[in-house]
This record gives structure tokens, C-alpha cells and sequence, in this order.
């Protein structure tokens, strides 16, 4: 194993973008190795992983060892047991073995229709995620039709997928609503084909209740989250009710202290709102800011830029466990509690819907529009917490 100069190491692992694999490097961040690996040909960065990538082959990841070695470790036994160098130089550029996906086990002509769908998605502004299951969705779709045209398919076949695959998988209903909803949306933007859309009928949601948390324990959640900035995360979240993305999109420009508001620029379903900012949360962000200076996001990476998704995940899930809370309890969790103690409190449900952000009345039921003046007026829950 080849020593490293710089402490932790750099993991080499597979991530996947626009349908296509590539070789992600993670790292604890390290100027000198950063400047190094940002210096390498071919390398990008991803917005959506937060890593340096790379195309997905042998020979790409031959050069980024040699061009490491002596500078730092890297890492490549979380890359898939296919990824081998080939014995013979010339194999060497054909890239590694690895299992195929849906996608790639699609005729061209599918594929094509697919990534013509992608482009259509991306000018309508769907969210990255939207349209990564959708095209994933697709995918396991139209393999299971094999070689039948796409264009002469029709609601029976739907209902074939369905009892064989989802049914007989039992996959959940979540994933058969994606599905129904992804095949929809693909054929409204089709013409002269057999699938009758309205026929396709989404199954009904399952009415499962939120797990919610007494105030008691969102207090011993945050006290068990450690450092003053993971504090702050959770804080954050449960003070103003956030979605993890909202979290981490906050900019320290949102916080408007002269109002008691923080805005929330393009949350689900791109609208921007304005949440209450707690005297609590101030004084709490007013320590974690004081010694850690994020620059631009509320809340950084260790290279700058938003904290990651995974990380925030894992500070939560450190919390809990250090807490002694047997409850399963995701970052939504969080927002789920948030709402419940409103509503103990006697908050009007209107005001929670607009604070949560909920634009359909079958989600809060009411839908009324509250001016961000009545928000900034809303006492928060975690101005109750004694810490």
C-alpha cells in the first residue's frame, strides 16, 4: 500500500451522472490536495455529488494514480469488483467490466427517445431528482417490454409490469407512483401512439402517520449532535420547519434579523417563502458563526460550498443514537415535529402551511396565503428548549 503524505485518503468510488458512471474522488479536504487534483487533465467537478469526477475507465484511473503517487493515497476498493486494469495494454483504454444498467440494455432508438424526454424534462425545469427516477423508471420499463415498440404499447402492458414486477417484487407503492406518474408524463409528450394516459390509474398513497418527536427528545437530539455547527444544522431545521435541501441551499444573505425572517429561495416546487427566525436560533447561529465563518452558504463543506446531503444525514444519525432515542427518526422527522408542536400550540394551520411551504390543499387542507409580516410574528418552538 503506498503511504500518504497528507493524512486521509483519497476514496475512489462510482457515481453516476446523466446516465452515464464515472470515478468520484472524495476527500477530507486539504488545500495542497485539492490544488493537485484540480490541476489534472480531464478532471470536473460535480455540483450534485460535491467530488471531483472522472470518466469511468482503467486507463483515466491509471493516470489519476500516477499522477497521485508520492503526493497521496487513493483508494479504489469501494470501486465496483469489476473495475480491473487489463493485462494487455491495448485492452487498457476499452475501460472496466461493470454490470449493465437498464438504460444501457435498451435498443438505440429507445435510448434515443429517452434523452430526447431528459432534454424536455431539464428546459421544463424538473428537479434533478424528478428526473433521474424518471429516466431510471423508464429504463426498467421498456426493458421488461423488450422488443415491442414503445409506440404500440398500451395500458395492458402497464398492468403486466405491474403484477409482474412491482407486485410480484412487492416494491413499494411510492416506486409504482413513479412509475405510472414517469410513464404519463412520457407519453403526453408523444404522438401517435397507443398508450391511453388517462387509463393509467396511480395507486392510492399509503396512510402511514409521520413519526413525530416529543419536544423532550428534540431537545436531547441536539444536545447529542456534538460541535456547535451540527447544532446549528439541526437547529435550523426544526426552528423553521426545513426540508434538508432548503437547509442547505440557505444563504447568509436569507437571514434577515430586521424582520425575523429567513427567506427561502426556490424550495420544492420552486416557490420562494419566508420561514419565522427564533431569537434562540440567532443566538445560536451567532456562535457556531463566530468560529466557523462560513463565507457564502450558511452552512459549508470543509472545501467551501454547500454542505452535502450525506453528511447532514450522518450528523443526525449520530445524534439519535448518542441521544438514546429508539424512535426512527430521518432529517424529516425534524420538520414533522416542528409542525406538530405548532399546531399544540394553537398555531393557526394556514400559517403552518405557508411556513412548510405546502401549496396543495390536500396536504394541509386549507390553503390561505399569510403575508411574511403575521410569519415574523410566530413564536418558534425552540425559543421552549433550555440550552
Amino acid at each position: 500500500m503506498e503511504s500518504n503524505k497528507l493524512g486521509s485518503p483519497i476514496k475512489a468510488v462510482l457515481i453516476r451522472l446523466d446516465v452515464q458512471d464515472y470515478i468520484g474522488l472524495r476527500f477530507t479536504y486539504n488545500e495542497v490536495v485539492w490544488n493537485h487534483i484540480h490541476k489534472l487533465e480531464g478532471i470536473h467537478w460535480s455540483e450534485t455529488f460535491l467530488c471531483f469526477y472522472l470518466p469511468y475507465t482503467s486507463h483515466d484511473l491509471r493516470r489519476l494514480l500516477n499522477y497521485c503517487r508520492g503526493i497521496v493515497w487513493v483508494d479504489i476498493k469501494n470501486l465496483p469488483p469489476g473495475f480491473a486494469f487489463s493485462s494487455k495494454e491495448g485492452n487498457d483504454r476499452k475501460g472496466p467490466v461493470r454490470k449493465k444498467t437498464a438504460f444501457d440494455k435498451l435498443r438505440v432508438d429507445v435510448q434515443t427517445r429517452l434523452l430526447d424526454f431528459r432534454k424536455w424534462m431539464e428546459q421544463h425545469r424538473y428537479s434533478d431528482q424528478t428526473i433521474k427516477n424518471y429516466i431510471n423508471h423508464l429504463s426498467q420499463f421498456f426493458q421488461f417490454t423488450g422488443d415491442a415498440d414503445i409506440m404500440t404499447l398500451n395500458a395492458e402492458d402497464v398492468i403486466r409490469f405491474n403484477h409482474a414486477v412491482i407486485i410480484g417484487q412487492k416494491l413499494s407503492i411510492s416506486y409504482q407512483r413513479v412509475m405510472t406518474g414517469a410513464i404519463k408524463l412520457f407519453y403526453d409528450q408523444l404522438t401517435d401512439h397507443n398508450m391511453k394516459v388517462d387509463q393509467l390509474d396511480r395507486p392510492f398513497r399509503e396512510k402511514t402517520l409521520p413519526i413525530v418527536l416529543s419536544k423532550s427528545e428534540v431537545e436531547r437530539v441536539i444536545l447529542s449532535a456534538g460541535n456547535s455547527k451540527n447544532k446549528a444544522m439541526l437547529s435550523t431545521i426544526y426552528s423553521c420547519g426545513l426540508r434538508r435541501g432548503e437547509l442547505l441551499n440557505l444563504k447568509i444573505k436569507d437571514l434577515d434579523k430586521e424582520r425575523n425572517l429567513i427567506r427561502i429561495e426556490q424550495g420544492k416546487g420552486r416557490k420562494d417563502r419566508y420561514v419565522p427566525y427564533s431569537e434562540k436560533l440567532r443566538g445560536i447561529l451567532k456562535t457556531y458563526y463566530e468560529k466557523w465563518k462560513p463565507k457564502e452558504y450558511l452552512f459549508e463543506g470543509q472545501g467551501g460550498g454547500k454542505y452535502s446531503e450525506r453528511s447532514i444525514a450522518k450528523v443526525l444519525e449520530h445524534a439519535v443514537v448518542q441521544s438514546g432515542i429508539r424512535k426512527e427518526v430521518h432529517l424529516h422527522t425534524l420538520r414533522h415535529s416542528f409542525a406538530t408542536h405548532l399546531l399544540e400550540a394553537g398555531t393557526d394551520i394556514r400559517y403552518i402551511q405557508e411556513i412548510l411551504g405546502h401549496s396543495s390543499p390536500k396536504t394541509t387542507m386549507i390553503y390561505t396565503h399569510v403575508s411574511s409580516h403575521r410569519i415574523g410574528e410566530i413564536k418558534s418552538p425552540l425559543d421552549d428548549l433550555n440550552f
